[in-house]
């Protein structure tokens, strides 16, 4: 079993993202929905979701509607609406303790980037 978090930058004013709506899915089941923290953080996800199995997951981040309620102008249709990171969580090793999986975000309204951090 293995545990989650994410953090979420707003590139363009170099801030934490405040308020960016976060779901999980595993599949077609939504194990998760909240939205991130005034440090761009969503602590009700570990909370929520626990030891996750080993398996393939998706975070979605709604990036559009987080960046027009901070007034920034975007086209119609919005380059970037929905981000969406398809992820995968490794089988431990029998006896194992799982690791940890923090999946970060750093976002703008044409760009994002994410890695494994810790």
């Amino acid at each position: 079993m293995s545990t989650l978090s994410t953090h979420v930058l707003d590139l363009v004013s170099g801030q934490p993202a405040a308020g960016m709506e976060i779901t999980l899915w595993s599949g077609n089941e939504r194990l998760f929905a909240g939205v991130t923290n005034t440090d761009g953080r969503c602590p009700d996800l570990s909370a929520a979701v626990g030891d996750m199995k080993a398996g393939n997951y998706r975070l979605e981040f709604g990036v559009a509607t987080y960046f027009r309620g901070r007034g920034v102008a975007l086209s119609d249709p919005p380059f970037l609406d929905v981000v969406p990171i398809a992820f995968g969580m490794a089988q431990c090793a029998a006896g194992e303790k799982g690791g940890h999986y923090h999946v970060p975000l750093l976002v703008s309204p044409y760009g994002f980037s994410t890695y494994r951090g810790s």
